[in-house]
């Protein structure tokens, strides 16, 4: 009787093959995840978390800020403001084109007080508003030589903010499309009747017990659509 063992049979190529293509495709598995991990890089996401990006201060002001017609007591009391602030001369120089002067069709003038009636002894509060409703820039000049404020009573007319101007002056500014500049601070009307002789002297005072005056305004010669009426008491 033989003394060797049952000899070990070899496995067949058949069984070699599907060794080596188990072994191939988790090659391939390992390939594509460092693949994955260089273009993903997951490690990223808990860093950005934890530092996200800083948010904007709510209190900032808008960049779409309003501006301004300056203080009228910068030009002389009573005076309208003498120009327009810096941020409403913005011409398109890039494109190197020339506005065109504003007309009635593209700008929107309108005349607006701090009340509708005002009580015995309180001054109204005369402001204008300017709209520039085109789609394209137009140069206007705000100069308190093209600016007026006027009150009528019907047909009579009571006051006007030119009667008394002290060195009127010129200033052509550029209105952007769409801007919108209001008057940063009021005329005073006391009240009172104007004229171009009694800039010195004492003034006929305007009748009260609810009468009613209107404010009109123009600029830059287009004056405003409709009048804001006020009752005096």
């Amino acid at each position: 009787m033989s003394s060797e063992g049952p000899r070990r049979r070899r496995p067949s190529p058949a069984v070699y093959r599907r060794r080596r293509a188990v072994v191939l495709v988790g090659l391939l598995l390992v390939v594509a995840l460092i693949v994955w991990l260089l273009i993903a890089q997951p490690w990223r996401g808990s860093g950005d978390a934890a530092n996200p990006p800083a948010q904007a201060s709510s209190s900032a002001s808008p960049s779409s800020t309003t501006p301004t017609l300056p203080d009228p007591a910068a030009t002389g009391g009573s005076n309208p403001a003498d120009a327009l602030p810096d941020e409403a001369a913005t011409t398109d120089t890039a494109a190197g084109l020339t506005p065109e002067a504003c007309t009635a069709d593209s700008v929107l003038v309108e005349a607006l007080t701090d009340k509708e009636s005002y009580a015995s002894g309180e001054q109204p509060q005369l402001s204008m508003r300017l709209t520039n409703t085109s789609a394209t820039p137009c140069t206007i000049n705000v100069g308190t030589t093209q600016q007026s404020f006027t009150i009528t009573s019907g047909s009579d007319v009571w006051w006007r903010s030119t009667d008394c101007q002290a060195a009127p002056s010129d200033m052509v500014v550029t209105l952007a499309a769409g801007q919108v500049v209001e008057s940063s601070a009021p005329i005073a009307w006391d009240r009172t009747r104007s004229s171009v002789d009694t800039c010195e002297g004492d003034r006929p005072r305007a009748t009260g017990g609810g009468a009613s005056y209107h404010l009109d305004v123009s600029i830059g010669g287009i004056p405003s659509l409709t009048s804001r009426q006020i009752l005096l008491y």
